[in-house]
């Protein structure tokens, strides 16, 4: 058949039908598992499509299958915010830790009154239940899609800032450029409410929808493409996941498709009021995504255990890398309340098969001197490759660790590497011991200034006694420029040793009176990048509040406290609107919080406080915080603002009563995101007591009060 001759309206009927049945034949592939034409015809119909599309270019849609790889080479990623930050997971390796997790999120529903409440279950009827995913070794990445057409896809980065590479995942087969509209029959027998059904539609229609998932290439793809560059003379992969993580962060998308990924889901990160996790996969298969068919619901941890052991019997019959079973509270309300520790979610787990081992031999161990001072064993090992990786360092943690494994150097050793996790040593073999092996012995001098080392008082650690050492004030500089912290782009760890061996700097209040002038003379500057460089600091000058207190290196703290200490100072330090916030204020603030003070805010416990006390007590502190002041540094008032913005901020709420809309922990939740709080009980100092379906006696009291009732449709007016 010719289609030299059709009219564009012909055409784009054509089109719009060749596109209809492509993706048909695509989701019947990849999410059904069910290939209804063959490979060549589907070829074939793509063809006609192109053809087509070449005749009336005007006709190209972004969700057209020949549109999955094109454009340029990108020069470099742009960087992409999440709108809900993508988490790690911690680790359980044994049945005993998977017991002690259970445990503690238990007595968090317990102390949140979760369990035995009036409005949730008796503690002799409540059982957690789970959900059961296989852990695939790939890349994480978010998917967003608008109006039901794939707009952008994101790696995870630091978890709140990822890199665009929507590009590469467009290459993807299994990665729908279009979402799959749903009809009520599928919906229904998904056992998707209603009312829960409206609200996905809207969004496929005239809305955003985020999906998460892995990439990952699979281990026949892997070996195929490692036979073809055997006989080419290409480098080697190294492993699947890293080729998986190496193809997506290509700049040239036609490299990216040359790989052959596969994508499957496991998150729906747009809430549509659904009540359980294992729900979310239905969802997200009939949108068209590809999910595990292994993964299962379990309804107690027993049935949990059987799963990971089941399937750490069989890991090789799945065809890719897996390391284990990500384990999820099933009941998605449950999820706000538990809420995350650090980088991870309390509610989730992931519950490793046993790590893939090697032995070797230890042949040292090398202290490094970290920004805190503390004196870090690492091992210098005899390289072994260990699941497609050579290995030749380890960690070792401190001294205690090196006592239990009763390790010395020239032993033979076990080590473990899991995943991306940093090789460990798992066990020492000493009955092969010749004889002329080594003690492991704490320095007694800083390796780094020669100075003394000391014993942490109430600690396993060791540190450098010399508070000026150079390798506790480059790696204090180092980590102040980094993402982490203040994020100065170009000034790298090499840049910052040239510039303490050359007197220019001291501390981080320096870098804020450099001249290109200093930096012209040194070796490796020209005028451009000396300009540019000072550049980069000046720009760096007004400072989001957490990133600072972050790159201040006080012990015990990182990104989520410094967050959390943000977010306290800038509601409660009482700051004027047209006020510049000043590391005056800031330092003057925290100068005068308690202990006790500290100790109530959310996840800071007694160790953490001491440590936030101690460091504002320290005078070297102040004159630090002074001198950044002097050379110009100041606290962004964005976030100020972006705190005072928030409707609810001040406001405190009472709930009682249940709501048809959303559950109690999910009302608490949207009025803790828009800065209010909530209370369990009704006082003078409430301000909104939200009433649902049959109160209870706190809504007597908010009348007797004369505090502001509200119904569920006011409630949801105002939160929206």
């Amino acid at each position: 058949m010719s289609f030299r001759f059709m009219d564009k309206e012909k055409a784009n009927k054509r089109i719009e039908k060749l596109k209809k049945e492509i993706e048909k034949y695509r989701y019947s592939y990849h999410v059904l598992d069910e290939g209804e034409i063959s490979e060549g015809a589907l070829d074939s119909l793509k063809n006609e499509l192109f053809k087509l599309e070449m005749e009336h270019p005007d006709l190209i849609t972004p969700d057209s299958p020949t549109q999955r790889v094109g454009g340029k080479p990108l020069d470099k990623f742009k960087k992409v915010s999440h709108s809900v930050q993508m988490i790690s997971l911690f680790d359980a390796f044994s049945e005993q830790d998977m017991r002690d997790w259970e445990k503690r999120i238990t007595k968090i529903l317990e102390e949140k009154k979760i369990i035995n409440s009036e409005f949730l279950i008796p503690k002799s009827e409540f059982i957690l239940d789970y959900f059961c995913e296989l852990k695939m070794d790939g890349l994480a990445v978010s998917l967003v899609y608008r109006n039901g057409i794939f707009e952008r896809g994101a790696t995870r980065g630091d978890g709140k800032v990822g890199e665009d590479v929507t590009l590469n995942l467009r290459t993807i087969e299994s990665i729908p450029l279009k979402l799959r509209v749903p009809d009520e029959r599928e919906l229904e027998k998904a056992g998707i409410g209603k009312k829960q059904a409206e609200i996905l539609m809207a969004a496929i229609e005239n809305g955003v929808i985020e999906v998460r998932g892995e990439v990952i290439m699979t281990l026949p793809v892997f070996e195929k493409l490692n036979k073809q560059y055997a006989e080419f003379g290409r480098p080697l992969l190294a492993n699947p996941r890293n080729a998986a993580a190496g193809s997506i962060r290509q700049l040239d998308p036609r490299l990216s498709a040359e790989r052959k990924l596969d994508f499957y889901v496991y998150s729906l990160v747009t809430n549509i009021g659904l009540e359980r996790h294992g729900q979310e996969f239905g969802v997200m298969k009939l949108l068209g995504f590809k999910a595990l068919k292994q993964n299962r619901y379990a309804r107690n941890l027993d049935e949990v255990i059987a799963f990971h052991h089941h399937w750490e019997e069989k890991r090789k019959s799945v065809p890719f890398e897996c390391d284990g079973v990500v384990v999820k509270v099933d009941r998605l309300s449950l999820w706000p309340v538990l809420g995350t520790v650090g980088k991870g979610p309390r509610y989730m787990m992931a519950y490793k098969f046993a790590a893939e081992q090697a032995t070797t031999t230890l042949k040292d161990v090398i202290w490094q001197v970290g920004r805190t001072g503390i004196l870090t064993p690492g091992a210098i090992l005899e390289p072994v490759r260990v699941g497609g990786v050579t290995i030749s360092r380890a960690t070792l943690h401190n001294m205690d660790e090196i006592g239990r494994l009763d390790l010395k150097i020239g032993d033979t050793l076990i080590i473990e590497r899991a995943g991306d996790v940093i090789p460990k040593v798992v066990r020492v073999l000493p009955e092969l011991r010749q004889g002329n092996e080594a003690d492991v012995r704490v320095p007694e001098k800083c390796p780094m200034c020669d100075s003394s080392v000391e014993k942490v008082p109430g600690e396993v650690a060791y540190r450098c006694t010399n508070k000026d050492c150079f390798a506790v004030n480059l790696r204090k500089l180092i980590y102040w420029a980094s993402k982490s912290a203040v994020d100065i782009e170009g000034l790298g760890p090499k840049i910052i040793e040239q510039l303490i061996k050359e007197g220019l700097i001291k501390d981080a209040s320096d870098f804020y009176r450099l001249t290109s002038g200093d930096l012209k003379p040194l070796e490796r500057f020209a005028d451009k990048s000396a300009v540019n460089l000072i550049g980069a600091i000046q720009s760096r000058k007004e400072l989001e509040l957490n990133r600072l207190i972050n790159g201040l290196g006080i012990h015990h703290i990182g990104e989520e406290t410094s967050l959390t200490l943000a977010k306290k100072f800038l509601s409660e330090a009482g700051l004027k609107k047209k006020e510049k916030i000043s590391l005056r204020s800031f330092y003057d603030f925290f100068s005068n919080q308690s202990i006790e003070d500290l100790k109530e805010i959310e996840d800071i416990g007694p160790v953490v406080a001491e440590s936030i006390i101690k460091w504002f007590k320290d005078p070297h502190n102040k004159e630090f915080l002074d001198k950044l002041e002097q050379n110009g540094v100041y606290i962004k008032k964005s976030e100020s603002d972006l705190i005072n913005k928030q409707k609810l901020a001040g406001k405190n709420f009472v709930l009682t009563g249940t709501m048809d809309s959303l559950t109690r922990e999910e009302a608490k939740a949207r009025i803790r995101e828009l800065g209010g709080s909530v209370s369990s009980s009704v006082s003078k100092k409430t301000d909104y007591v939200v009433a649902g379906a049959e109160p209870g006696s706190k809504l007597e009291k908010a009348k007797e009060l004369g505090v502001k009732i509200m119904g569920e449709m006011e409630f949801l007016e105002l939160i929206k």
